[in-house]
């Protein structure tokens, strides 16, 4: 169901559409053999071709064609055997040539979907309109001098798929669950790193307001939004903005506009070009690309298990929810994780220990699952020292927290702090007996029917036994001595 903004003359229907630009993981550029090692020094991955240096001639890197290709095949798409690479005119100062070796009216894929997996449970599927290849521009630096601008090549010539979703999209929720699955498909084929904060992943967020089935309003693109974050905050920004000048008389201007991540605002950055701006035609320095079937399929046949299948499968295989297996397979390095903890083990035990302790440590600390401090393995330790009653659930997170900590496996923390459950009757009824003849009054509450005292009873022998005391066992041998 379509999510309405309520105006002061009525509802409002959000039309979203985005454009999301992703380095491809190659060791050189799409038309020359410069790296594209990030973090480098200015200008020192730069070739002549890159430079735009007269008679430079471009070469197609096969890595990259084969990586979009890639990229299509996941998103379901249609993979164009035949494709044409267009020249963009614009002039800027970091781009050297005058014109963006592009894709425009033939692209390498074509239409493809993405489903969403919404937070209430339910699915959206987003069209992707087209995967096109294109080169990037350098960067202008405008903060190192007070009246100059500095210009960086490195960027330029770097290889970018650009993918287009159609219109589909109706609350910035959904546009950030786009971002979210596109990022997580990305990574799990290897064409992407989806590192938003270094540029390698970028979105252009184009915006409109309707009145509910209504013919779509005219829309503006907010560009080079770099976090999932400030994609939704643009998103109700400008969704807001619309809906003020429209119902204020005035009209949405088609244009282009900037995020400013210090005000929190969109700003208009120029007039939104059209496709005849550019006076795309054919580069003629490249043939078309002509792709074999045989060769696509080839491809086809390496993709991994992508999110959805894992997921499908998590929930057939491990019983988990729709919910938490979404969560595990949101990222490739996280589902792998939970599987090897899994293994052999109940697996929802293994699903909240990793979703629960696990995850939160790992933001508190503000790391990937990569850099965890605590192993797969042993995570799965701790987890069979609870199953086999070593050590109660309640000692598993101090224990926990040690390794976090020190890195050292569970075994080993509750050997040299000595925190082995005590599961001997024994010790558990002498506890037991001291808590009930040092509460004598509690008792007869207790035996006159307010039996919400129990939970302070296991509470203090737990208390007595220093939390080591068997739950289950304390619970058995209370509940027996209590009814004397």
């Amino acid at each position: 169901m379509t999510k309405l903004i309520q105006g002061e003359t009525g509802d409002w229907e959000v039309v979203i559409g985005l454009e999301v630009h992703a380095q491809i993981i190659s060791n050189a550029k799409l038309f020359s053999g410069a790296s594209t090692l990030f973090g480098s020094e200015p200008n020192t991955q730069v070739s002549f071709v890159d430079a735009a240096f007269p008679g430079m001639l471009p070469v197609i890197n096969e890595v990259c064609v084969e990586q979009a290709v890639r990229t299509g095949l996941g998103l379901k798409a249609q993979i164009n055997l035949y494709s044409v690479f267009d020249r963009k005119n614009y002039f800027y100062a970091d781009l050297p040539s005058g014109y963006q070796i592009s894709q425009f009216q033939q692209p390498v894929v074509g239409k493809g979907e993405i489903v969403l997996d919404m937070p209430d449970g339910s699915s959206r599927t987003v069209g992707v309109t087209r995967l096109h290849l294109e080169m990037d521009a350098g960067k202008s630096v405008h903060d190192l001098h007070p009246s100059r601008t500095y210009v960086d090549l490195n960027r330029s010539g770097v290889a970018l798929m650009e993918i287009v979703s159609e219109p589909d999209m109706r609350t910035s929720e959904e546009a950030a669950a786009y971002v979210r699955k596109l990022r997580a498909i990305l990574r799990y084929l290897g064409t992407c790193d989806g590192n938003m904060e270094e540029g390698s992943m970028r979105c252009d967020v184009n915006v409109s307001v309707r009145r509910p089935g209504g013919p779509l309003g005219t829309r503006t693109e907010t560009k080079n939004v770099n976090s999932i974050r400030y994609v939704q905050m643009a998103i109700d920004y400008e969704v807001q903005r619309q809906i003020e000048v429209l119902e204020g008389g005035g009209s949405i201007v088609q244009e282009t506009r900037l995020w400013d991540t210090t005000k929190f605002v969109t700003r208009s950055m120029r007039s939104k070009e059209e496709a005849h701006d550019y006076r795309y035609f054919p580069d003629p320095d490249l043939l078309p690309l002509e792709l074999e079937q045989s060769w696509v399929d080839a491809i086809k046949a390496t993709l991994p298990e992508l999110p959805d299948d894992k997921k499908a499968r998590f929930i057939a295989d491990y019983k988990l929810s729709a919910y938490d297996a979404g969560v595990l397979v949101a990222e490739r390095a996280s589902a792998d994780f939970y599987e090897t903890v899994a293994k052999g083990r109940d697996p929802k035990l293994a699903a909240n220990w990793t979703m629960g302790e696990l995850f939160g440590a790992l933001n508190k600390q503000g790391k990937g699952i990569e850099q965890s401090p605590v192993s797969a393995e042993n995570l799965g330790g701790l987890i069979d020292l609870i199953s086999d009653n070593t050590i109660s659930g309640r000692i598993a997170k101090d224990v926990f927290a040690e390794m976090v900590e020190t890195g050292k496996p569970a075994a080993l923390i509750v050997e040299e702090k000595g925190l082995r459950q005590v599961t001997d009757t024994g010790a558990i009824d002498t506890a037991i007996e001291g808590v009930l003849a040092a509460n004598p009054d509690k008792v007869a509450e207790f035996k006159g029917g307010k039996e919400k005292l129990f939970g302070f009873f296991v509470g203090q022998v737990m208390k007595q036994t220093q939390g080591k005391a068997n739950p289950a066992l304390v619970n058995e041998i209370l509940t027996r001595k209590l009814k004397d």
